[in-house]
């Protein structure tokens, strides 16, 4: 059979992360902007110091629920209304709260960005925090967590945050709070985490999209400009202490035909120099079907369907003394679990013996840097990265400088990172399954103390 040629790829062209402008409103709000020929969805992203660690004892979770509340109705429009101006702009607002802070998304067409930039900024400034919305926000909550606890993979997340960090640290525990937590929220509760914590001066707005035609800067004096509130200092990122002395804990579940497995430890946030070579050599390790875990575990060994190695953020550090999750994740068939832990800790113990080769190092280069252009196609990708390093106190072009790092980092040095990233016998190993089935073979391979708990 005769058959078209194969397409042969054109010349690469130059790319780099965009870069933003910055500048402060006369309320102290600090304001990145980037403008983006093209983009006619516009993305906004605000940033509040508001962190998990500022939730008051007893209280964790009402930083979820006030972000939540924040589009529940202002002291211009109920809920309903004001859901329905959004939509007469065609707009999205969302708003989450993770351990950095709250941030508060926007996408909008560029057409609409005066009228929905006034919305978000009604919105920041006079919430109105119902009684009824927030008890109504406060059941659904509750109503999310037993399926959360349902599912294996936020299981063993919320089981390896217990383990690694110490009770007092507000990382130990769930971010979206308890069910115990959770249900002593009320409005007054809400209403003053709001006052305490949510002001210009402290956050920053980034805008991203095409911006042709737009007066950027009187829109913004006309919405965001008109938020008030106090001067005051950023709150400074707690120090982090963390225990990742090698261990087993398994989280019972009878008749579970397969477990979830989440092994991992604390690293250094992305000020550390040693950061793009670790995601270089954990991408080798296990962030692609053809990475050396999926290779053994998937299709060698038929274990599991995927099995992933990662580094997350979890707060950092303007000094660098913030801290990172470095994790392997993955679930396999319940009979197979001791089997495919002790191939993966062969995996790692090779790795360590044997290094990356050159090959794997320039695939992953490939791979890393060469997507970058179709990563950040959209106006929301490049805010959200934007606002990241707002929130992990970055320079503005560290994405940039990321990816020169990335391409100029050699194998023995992505090597050294990985390796040191996850230490044979340094790692904690959450398995969420079936315990009668699995802990005397887990037992056997001698990778830690095995304990058992329920739940």
């Amino acid at each position: 059979m005769d058959f078209h040629p194969q397409p042969t790829p054109g010349a690469a062209r130059p790319w780099a992360f965009p870069a933003p402008e910055r500048g402060t409103l006369d309320n102290g709000l600090t304001v990145l902007r980037c403008h983006r020929p093209g983009q006619q969805v516009v993305a906004v992203e605000i940033c509040l110091d508001a962190p998990l660690d500022a939730e008051p004892e007893g209280l964790d979770g009402v930083a979820t629920i006030m972000a939540r509340a924040l589009s529940e109705g202002t002291d211009k429009h109920s809920a309903e209304e004001f859901a329905a101006e959004l939509e007469r702009c065609g707009a999205t607002l969302d708003a989450h709260a993770d351990h950095p802070g709250v941030r508060v998304s926007l996408e909008v067409p560029a057409s609409r960005l005066p009228k929905a930039l006034g919305l978000l900024a009604e919105a920041l400034r006079a919430p109105a925090f119902a009684d009824s919305e927030v008890e109504r926000l406060v059941r659904n909550r509750l109503d999310e967590i037993p399926h959360e606890t349902a599912n294996p993979g936020r299981r063993a997340a919320k089981q390896l945050s217990k383990e690694l960090f110490p009770a007092a640290l507000r990382v130990s525990r769930p971010r979206q709070g308890t069910e115990e937590t959770v249900a002593r929220i009320d409005a007054p509760a809400v209403r003053a985490f709001f006052e305490a914590h949510v002001r210009p001066a402290t956050a920053t707005a980034v805008i991203v999209g095409d911006l042709t035609g737009v007066d950027l800067d009187a829109v913004l004096g006309e919405s965001l400009g008109t938020w008030t509130g106090d001067k005051a200092d950023p709150r400074p990122v707690p120090p982090i202490s963390a225990d990742d002395t090698g261990r087993v804990v398994i989280v019972d579940r009878p008749g579970a035909v397969q477990t979830q497995l989440l092994i991992g430890r604390v690293g250094a946030d992305r000020h550390d120099r040693v950061w793009p070579a670790q995601v270089l050599g954990t991408y080798c390790l296990g962030g692609t079907l053809t990475s050396r875990l999926d290779r053994v575990l998937r299709e060698e060994k038929g274990y599991t369907y995927g099995v992933r190695a990662f580094g997350q953020v979890l707060l950092s550090a303007p000094d660098g003394s913030g801290a990172a999750m470095l994790a392997i994740s993955g679930s396999v068939d319940t009979p197979n679990t001791g089997p495919a832990l002790e191939d993966l800790w062969k995996v790692l113990r090779t790795l360590a013996a044997e290094g990356l080769d050159d090959a794997e190092r320039d695939v992953a280069v490939q791979n890393l840097v060469g997507v970058a252009p179709l990563k950040y196609e959209t106006a929301a990708s490049v805010a959200a990265t934007l606002a990241d390093q707002v929130e992990q106190h970055l320079p503005d072009d560290y994405q940039a400088q990321l990816y020169v790092r990335l391409a100029e980092t050699g194998t023995v040095e992505a090597t050294a990172a990985v390796v040191g990233a996850f230490p044979v016998d340094r790692l904690v190993t959450v398995l969420v399954g079936d315990a009668s089935q699995i802990e005397e073979p887990v037992k056997a391979l001698g990778i830690g103390e095995v304990t058992v708990v329920t739940g």
